[in-house]
């Protein structure tokens, strides 16, 4: 099953084409990485899919609902995680959860046995009577993660969730994907880190505003013949670069 397509989804700001005829395909329970330098368009791609932004042209759908003409309806099986998710520093942890509980409208007899396995898998049940202002940057984002996932959705984006989190809670961050991956959830993350990108099942590469690959981190490597993701990403905008100049000229 398909969860996210797009068909010449573009979308400008003035003169900057902040994304750019953009073809996409991810399926149901794949983790798909969008990687690319500051500016890229990964964020403005993410607010297109998740109805925030309407495209300029083109079309999208996630799980079976346009991102433009169903964005009401689209939210009841999405969830999205900005880079500054909106934690509320002064309530602590469950109570952060219960407030992302009312906006989702789960009901009072479902929530308890959701928080409770949110609150198991992220490893914050030792600390859900802390306040959210007092945890450390990868709990925050654990936090974050559990009240995105209240609601049960079907399809999570992540926009750089792991931006500035140390080694040791990116590394738990992604066993909790790796779990929800086992639940058939599709996760769209977005990153600047190419040692994450290697976990994803597959990479777009997008480099201003376009996507320059799509495939799987060892396809891109060998295509390369690149030892690293890294070595073959810089390849690849070196080859873009060259390629924008000669046909501009």
């Amino acid at each position: 099953m398909i969860t996210i397509k797009t068909v010449n989804l573009t979308r400008k700001f003035g003169d900057l084409t902040a994304v750019n005829n953009l073809n996409l395909e991810i399926e149901e329970g794949e983790i798909f990485g969008l990687v690319g330098p500051d500016g890229a368009g990964k964020s403005t791609t993410m607010r297109l899919l998740t109805g925030i932004l309407d495209p300029t042209s083109g079309d999208g759908w996630v799980y079976g609902k346009h991102v433009q003409k169903e964005a009401e309806v689209l939210k009841d099986n999405i969830a999205y995680m900005s880079q500054r998710f909106g934690l509320y520093e002064d309530l602590t942890v469950i109570e952060n959860i219960n407030f992302y509980a009312d906006i989702y409208c789960v009901s009072k007899n479902d929530r308890e046995a959701v928080i409770e396995k949110l609150l198991g898998f992220s490893g914050l049940t030792p600390f859900k009577k802390r306040f959210a202002g007092k945890l450390s940057g990868g709990m925050k984002q654990k936090l974050g993660l559990a009240c995105a996932l209240i609601h049960t959705p079907k399809v999570l984006f992540l926009d750089e969730p792991t931006n500035g989190v140390d080694p040791v809670s990116r590394r738990d961050f992604w066993q909790i994907l790796y779990q929800l991956l086992k639940e058939k959830v599709s996760i769209l993350f977005s990153t600047s880190y190419l040692d994450e990108a290697e976990r994803c099942k597959r990479v777009g590469l997008i480099h201003k505003g376009v996507l320059l690959r799509c495939e799987t981190p060892d396809a891109i490597k060998k295509e390369r013949g690149a030892k690293s993701l890294e070595e073959a990403f810089i390849a690849i905008i070196k080859e873009y670069e060259s390629e924008h100049k000669a046909n501009v000229k």
